[in-house]
This record gives structure tokens, C-alpha cells and sequence, in this order.
């Protein structure tokens, strides 16, 4: 047992566990953010633009409610496309700004320094320049 909570406890500890687990917290926090942004902001404007529809309220009826009086007996079946709508907006919104600020990020990045280049070796002229040299004393010495 105690093996098996070892391992547990180097899985758990990993960079890259904790750095998940940062990573939702804050995505958690940052879809708050982005929910606000579209339901506060954005979608009050294309409310505005479309003439004052909010789209969250948008609905086919597939079939009716069954009402007896007052009471409903069993309610409507309905297809909630502009909830559908609402979420299409929040993820190009979402994405969006992911996108932006990655961007973001990468340009406060340090660029990494150039590795040193391998040392150069001979050129071609070089090599020739040298077996000429070779050739010339090999038929110097006959």
C-alpha cells in the first residue's frame, strides 16, 4: 500500500498535474469572465442591432403543452435554438480571446538564444587546394 501511495504522490506532483489543475482553475475563472463579457455586453449590443431580440428566448414549439385548467399536465417539447446561439457566440468569443491572449504570451516569451553554429569544416576549395598539394609532393618524391 504504501508503494502505491508513493507513486500516487509523484503522479500528483508532476509539473504537469499542477500545472493542469492551475490550468482549469483559472479557465473556470477566465469563462466567468467571457460569460459576463457576452451576456453584459455583447449580446445587449446585437439586441440593439437586431432590433431588440434576445436570442436566449428563441424556441420552436415541437408539440404543445397538455393543460387541464390552469395546471399543465405535461409540458411542451421544445427546441431552445437561440440557447444554441448563445453558446455558438460564447465559444467564438472564448476562442477568441484565448487566441489573443496566447498571442499575448508568446510575445512576452524571451526569444531563445541562438545556439552556437557547429564549427565550420573545410571548404571545397580547401580540400581540392590540399590534394593538389598531396598529389604534387607524392609525385615530387618519384
Amino acid at each position: 500500500m504504501s508503494n502505491f501511495l508513493k507513486e500516487f504522490k509523484e503522479f500528483a506532483m508532476k509539473g504537469n498535474v499542477v500545472d493542469m489543475a492551475v490550468g482549469v482553475i483559472i479557465g473556470a475563472a477566465f469563462g466567468k469572465i467571457v460569460t459576463s463579457l457576452v451576456n453584459d455586453i455583447i449580446m445587449p449590443v446585437i439586441g440593439v442591432l437586431t432590433g431588440g431580440v434576445n436570442f436566449s428566448d428563441k424556441a420552436w414549439e415541437i408539440k404543445p403543452a397538455v393543460m387541464e385548467g390552469a395546471e399543465v399536465v405535461t409540458p411542451a417539447v421544445m427546441v431552445t435554438w437561440g440557447s444554441f446561439v448563445q453558446t455558438i457566440i460564447d465559444f467564438l468569443i472564448i476562442a477568441f480571446c484565448i487566441f489573443v491572449a496566447i498571442k499575448f504570451v508568446n510575445k512576452l516569451k524571451r526569444p531563445e538564444e541562438p545556439k552556437p553554429a557547429a564549427p565550420a569544416g573545410p571548404t571545397q576549395e580547401e580540400l581540392l587546394t590540399d590534394i593538389r598539394d598531396i598529389l604534387r609532393r607524392d609525385l615530387d618524391k618519384k
